[in-house]
């Protein structure tokens, strides 16, 4: 991607005023998987590790119809739930891990998939960005800032944060950023990635940011 020669952090005010900004440019961006519960929340979000959107949200709309409850999936023959979720990238590790995980949601949690960050992360195939993805869009619950790829390419970029790792990205988001902003931060990024700041070539002019961002103009790939 593209990185800056010198990194620069953004202050507070500078990292909120961006925020903001990327908010009213992208007024419709949010999570982009489908779901229409907590159960098929935490089963897409399993699913999108390292495979496109698009990819699991044309696969679930079959495995949804099949599979209906945490029970569903925790008494799922393996080999079958493989095949509905073939397309996706690992999809053996993660056909495991979806039906462990329900197998507990099924036996501690009486079937319902738990709102809090510490339950969640006890689950197979859940991370914080997964945990923060299901509390924020199944529970209105902010604890934290889901990272993904996009969130990870922008942050070091725009002057976010200096770090690579999801875990360190996030704390650095939570110290400089309003929580008001927290929800729906990886959202706008995602759009303004995918629009403007793109992964290979930057279009810098056409950025609404370009006076906030720190990147002096130049740019180089890593």
């Amino acid at each position: 991607m593209g990185d800056l020669l010198e990194f620069k952090l953004l202050s507070k005010i500078e990292a909120d005023k961006v925020v903001e900004i990327l908010e009213k440019e992208y007024p419709n961006a949010k999570y982009y998987l489908n779901f229409s519960n907590p159960l098929e929340l935490l089963v897409a979000a399993i699913l999108s590790a390292q495979t496109h959107d698009e990819v699991v949200n044309a696969i679930t709309p079959e495995l949804f119809k099949k599979y209906k409850t945490a029970k569903d999936y925790a008494n799922a023959d393996l080999n079958e739930l493989i095949k509905y979720i073939s397309k996706v990238s690992y999809a053996g590790n993660k056909a495991k891990s979806i039906i462990n995980a329900c197998k507990i949601i099924e036996e501690k949690y009486k079937g319902r998939v738990p709102d809090r960050m510490e339950d969640l992360l006890e689950l197979p195939g859940v991370g914080r960005k997964t945990a923060n993805t299901i509390l924020i869009n199944a529970y209105n619950k902010v604890e934290g800032i889901p990272v993904d790829t996009w969130v990870i390419k922008l942050s070091y970029r725009i002057g976010l944060s200096k770090n690579k790792k999801p875990e360190l990205i996030e704390e650095d988001l939570m110290k400089l950023i309003d929580k008001k902003y927290w929800h729906n931060i990886a959202y706008v990024l995602k759009q303004h990635g995918k629009k403007v700041c793109k992964s290979s070539v930057p279009e810098c002019s056409k950025c609404v940011i370009a006076k906030l961002c720190p990147k002096n103009g130049v740019t180089k790939s890593a």
